[in-house]
């Protein structure tokens, strides 16, 4: 319960923070890139540090760093349909939301039988 209540507490002032550095920068479009995912992924991170030690918390940050690669994929892709073929924004969304597990997948696999 009190891993709860740490990720909590970190989790809420890491997002407070990126929330202030979004409405700091210009343009405003910016302060959705300083949302929540990163600042729970740090706060994630520092207790998986705290608790597993620094291997284990480099594989974690490879393999958030992998699934952000494959969601930006999936984001430039979704984005390029919806400009090019006019379809809605969820109909797209999720017919390309296998691309984001296959991109994801496919280079852990990559990166897993690299590093044997």
């Amino acid at each position: 319960m009190s891993e709860l209540i740490i990720r909590f507490l970190i989790g809420g002032f890491i997002v407070s923070l990126f929330a202030i550095l979004g409405e700091v920068l210009r343009p405003k479009s910016f302060a959705g890139l300083f949302g929540a995912a990163p600042s729970i992924a740090l706060a994630t991170l520092g207790i998986t540090i705290h608790q597993k030690g620094l291997t284990f918390a480099a594989l974690e940050g490879r393999s958030m760093m992998i699934g952000a690669a494959a969601f930006f994929t999936y984001a430039l892709l979704t984005s390029w349909v919806l400009r090019r073929h006019k379809i809605g924004a969820l109909t797209a969304a999720f017919a390309l939301m296998p691309v984001w597990f296959v991109v994801s997948l496919g280079s852990w696999a990559l990166i897993v039988r690299i590093s044997r």
